[in-house]
């Protein structure tokens, strides 16, 4: 559905993101995020946020709005404690994958204090991804969905998360409400490899460790490769490394 593109890989370094920093937050954004605002850097296919978020214990995200879309939270370290409109609340911690339908409007909060909650939660900082995709459609019902995953990613492959994609149908843990979407992630050994998907459109997050990319070269925590009409590179990791790619068939203009 997209136009002819023309291959590229554009790689993006953790020191070059916007950056929020507030007594109880520093946020690091990859894309154009509240008063960062960058025409030439919005999105990349259907992306529009990746925040690279570390909060201190106590605080967080107090209740705000969302409306027509789709939210994936990835905890890296820590945890995390959602609360919404719709009655949905839990922790949010490494290996489980959360996912947030806005639709017509949802209300949510994110705090840092799960051990009111559990009293064998440690209080220190929690670290996760937060990302954003469109939905194929606004005006949804809200909705919310998350599954325990950390098993699959002991295996060190490539492990769809949250995927709105029917090839995807019985394999992501999560669905999105996007058909031409799907996160990924890895949790790679030193040594290890996984392939990427072919796609027109992929984003590769390093979480955190580092790792070699085919075509790209070394990157480290906090970087990003964006890639167009190129897809199937091997990343391997040099260190302990997570990575987080999204697979998108389709870009903001298709959708529009």
């Amino acid at each position: 559905m997209t136009a002819l593109l023309t291959p590229n890989v554009d790689i993006r370094r953790a020191g070059d993101r916007f950056s929020t920093g507030l007594s109880w937050l520093d946020s690091k954004h990859s894309f154009s995020f509240g008063r960062h605002y960058d025409p030439a850097n919005t999105h990349h296919g259907l992306l529009l946020v990746n925040n690279d978020d570390r909060v201190r214990t106590g605080t967080g995200f107090e209740t705000h709005p969302h409306r027509d879309m789709e939210i994936v939270t990835w905890v890296l370290r820590g945890s995390l404690v959602h609360q919404d409109s719709t009655g949905h609340s839990g922790v949010i911690y490494p290996g489980l994958a959360q996912r947030m339908s806005a639709g017509t409007g949802i209300l949510h909060s994110e705090k840092n204090d799960a051990y009111r909650l559990e009293a064998d939660r440690p209080h220190e900082q929690v670290h996760f991804v937060q990302m954003w995709v469109v939905p194929d459609e606004s005006g949804a019902t809200p909705g919310y969905e998350q599954l325990e995953i950390d098993d699959a990613l002991l295996a060190g492959d490539l492990v769809p998360v949250a995927s709105g994609m029917d090839r995807h149908d019985g394999l992501a843990a999560i669905r999105i409400r996007n058909r031409y979407a799907a996160l990924h992630a890895a949790r790679l050994t030193p040594g290890q490899s996984v392939q990427l998907p072919e796609a027109p459109f992929l984003h590769l997050f390093v979480a955190r460790g580092a790792v070699t990319v085919e075509g790209a070269g070394p990157l480290g925590a906090g970087d990003a490769a964006r890639f167009t009409a190129v897809g199937g590179q091997r990343v391997t990791a040099v260190e302990p490394a997570e990575i987080l790619a999204w697979e998108m068939h389709a870009t903001l203009a298709d959708q529009a």
